[in-house]
């Protein structure tokens, strides 16, 4: 029966994927952002480490050490430097220096690498330049073999001045660095972002070309990282707006042909109250290597590497399947803000083939969503606890409502009497914060009465006093804010509903039986950082006492459409 019900399934994604292929359309991605992590003391040292980039295929990590801090080993005031894996599971092994061949006595780093893995592009102060800092090329026939002495670019990309951290595009066409400290003509900062491209590889680098006022600011904008599709660069920049006295900025287009829109910052936890500098993407874009001074590290600079991976549960039921899928047939050619999964890190501003791809991989997996922020599933057989399976929201037992072990939608569920029973939780968030959505599944209940609620707040999920509809006294501050969102979706007949609460930051959903059935416009939301109620009203008054049985209560700090 399990394969045939696989089967089943199978021929449902089928069917979705015929459908995909006809459509097409625009959006924006959700994705979530791991803890950054230093990638330890095999790496790092008490010295300075900085300006890495990462090989195409992930096993080859090259950077450079800090010039006025250079560890011990090399051979000038600065060294390229090379850790290898045999696996991207595999830990990263002692560095290796890459040698007199490449490293001089003098400043080398920041170095970056062709798509093929067969050059290196890296800057250098050593004799033979043109200015103080040039960009110089090492190549190599295969990757097994040795790199080859390095040459100057030569005078149309470099000048009589710095140019630092080269980044080149994948099709090896255009060729992104940084005028330091002193720009050559046309630049509007300390240091800028520039960019050189040619016609063919064969070709030589043509004029560079400054990426002007919308990307480039008064103050320092450098360290910059090309992304494999060329539609996003990232780059650090101490302009007015970032959390510490260097921040990572991304400047994005939607096509090589389009100009670049203005920058954003990557925010936390990428970037921090420290200096955090020098991004280098994973050719798959799903793992982010930078280098910072925050805390937890072994030196003054050291590598530190940070997931950044798509929601792909889109309906948030546990499991990616066919289901999801049919999201995005939904919302093809939407601005839909869940449906842009691809390609990380974080999409191209289509949903498309690729967007399908992705969430193809994680196809009938169990999904452990991060942006889970609370998750009470209400199957505990005893006790006056209601665990929190997503965070650390335990809640206790008040009154006594009655545990249902086989009774749930989901397995178990929790029986209230209407009367006095409840739950309650340590504060979850604020629904000012940011976009978040609630799930629940219920059965029973009578007009009036809450479902969720945040203590001397507002009632998340309740009902009407006359018909029994799904409604949400959220609301949004200020005088003459608007009032209570109310379907016409009656929730109180007995039977088992799903029902559920998002806001996107614009906008009130209410969604039955994953229908959305009543929305509208709302720009804010009131502050409030109380402890959560599940089976009663805000100020637990009589009458707001849920009546019948509630389970798998679900909180996320995301948009999720059931």
């Amino acid at each position: 029966m399990k394969r045939l019900n696989d089967y089943r399934m199978r021929l449902v994604v089928v069917g979705c994927v015929a459908v995909i292929l006809l459509c097409g359309g625009n959006a924006k991605a959700d994705f979530t952002i791991g803890t950054p992590t230093n990638l330890g003391p095999t790496v790092n040292t008490s010295y300075g480490d900085a300006a890495s980039c990462i090989s195409a295929d992930g096993l080859s990590l090259y950077f450079g050490d800090v010039p006025l801090n250079p560890r011990p080993g090399g051979y000038g005031g600065g060294d390229l430097w090379v850790t290898t894996r045999d696996t991207t599971d595999d830990e990263w092994a002692p560095c290796m220096n890459l040698g007199p061949t490449v490293n001089t006595s003098s400043g080398d780093g920041a170095p970056c690498m062709s798509a093929d893995g067969l050059t290196l592009i890296f800057e250098s102060n050593r004799p033979g330049g043109y200015g103080n800092y040039d960009l110089w090329m090492s190549t190599r026939t295969t990757t097994k073999d040795d790199w080859s002495a390095p040459v100057n670019l030569g005078p149309t990309v470099n000048s009589s001045n710095d140019e630092n951290f080269p980044s080149i595009s994948a099709d090896g066409l255009q060729l992104y660095f940084a005028e330091w400290r002193v720009a050559r003509p046309g630049g509007y900062g300390s240091t800028d972002l520039w960019v050189t491209t040619r016609p063919t590889v064969s070709d030589p680098w043509g004029e560079p070309v400054n990426l002007g006022p919308t990307v480039n600011s008064s103050v320092y904008d450098g360290d910059q990282s090309i992304s494999a599709d060329g539609l996003s660069l990232y780059f650090t920049s101490t302009r007015p707006g970032g959390l510490g006295g260097e921040d990572i900025w991304v400047t994005r287009r939607a096509t090589v042909s389009d100009p670049w829109a203005p920058p954003v910052n990557l925010g936390p936890p990428i970037n921090s109250s420290a200096h955090d500098a020098l991004p280098n993407f994973s050719a798959d874009g799903s793992t982010l290597y930078f280098s910072s001074r925050r805390p937890g590290g072994f030196g003054g600079y050291d590598l530190w590497q940070v997931s950044i991976n798509p929601v792909v549960d889109l309906n948030a039921y546990g499991i990616v399947d066919s289901a999801d899928i049919c999201i995005i047939v939904d919302n093809w050619g939407t601005d839909e803000s869940l449906c842009d999964i691809a390609p990380p890190p974080f999409g191209d501003g289509i949903v498309d083939v690729q967007d399908l791809i992705v969430l193809a991989e994680h196809l009938f997996e169990e999904v452990n969503d991060s942006t889970l922020i609370a998750h009470w599933p209400l199957d505990e057989a005893q006790g006056d606890i209601a665990y929190d399976n997503a965070g650390t929201c335990d809640g206790r037992l008040l009154g006594a409502p009655a545990w249902q072990p086989a009774g749930g939608m989901v397995d178990g569920a929790l029986q209230f009497d209407g009367i006095d029973d409840y739950v309650e939780t340590d504060f979850v968030l604020s629904p000012a914060h940011g976009p978040f959505s609630v799930l629940a599944w219920i059965k029973g209940s009578a007009p009036g009465q809450a479902v969720l609620s945040q203590a001397d707040g507002s009632n998340w999920l309740c009902t009407d006093s006359v018909e029994g509809n799904l409604m949400t006294e959220i609301k949004a501050y200020g005088r003459g804010a608007t009032g209570p969102l109310l379907s016409q979706t009656v929730i109180t007949d007995g039977n088992w509903h799903r029902i559920g609460l998002v806001w996107d930051g614009s906008q009130r959903t209410l969604y039955v039986n994953d229908l959305a059935v009543a929305e509208d416009t709302l720009a804010n939301l009131n502050v409030s950082e109380n402890s959560l109620l599940i089976g009663t009203g805000k100020a637990m008054k009589s009458g707001t006492y849920f009546s019948g049985l509630i389970d798998d209560v679900r909180v996320y700090n995301r948009v999720v459409i059931p």
